[in-house]
């Protein structure tokens, strides 16, 4: 028998492996990473996904997720 529940998910985020719970969309999932999407470029599956497609998009067992946040800053001539 399989050692996590059937209410979780294994997937890869940011290249470690990580249990969530089964049913998350990729919003959820940055909720439960404390990550403002506004913030973030959000790559599934070697696909970069919309913005708008965030509350929409299931993740599933085995989804590998690439979170890349924008930084600012920078100098002024």
């Amino acid at each position: 028998m399989c050692a996590r529940g059937l209410d979780t998910m294994q997937m890869q985020v940011n290249g470690e492996q990580r249990t969530v719970q089964a049913g998350l969309t990729v919003a959820g999932l940055l909720t439960e990473l404390d990550i403002r999407p506004d913030r973030v470029a959000v790559e599934l599956n070697m696909t970069i996904l919309d913005r708008n497609e965030f509350d929409r998009r299931s993740l599933q067992e085995g989804d590998r997720i690439e979170i890349i946040s924008f930084i600012g800053g920078g100098q002024g001539a």
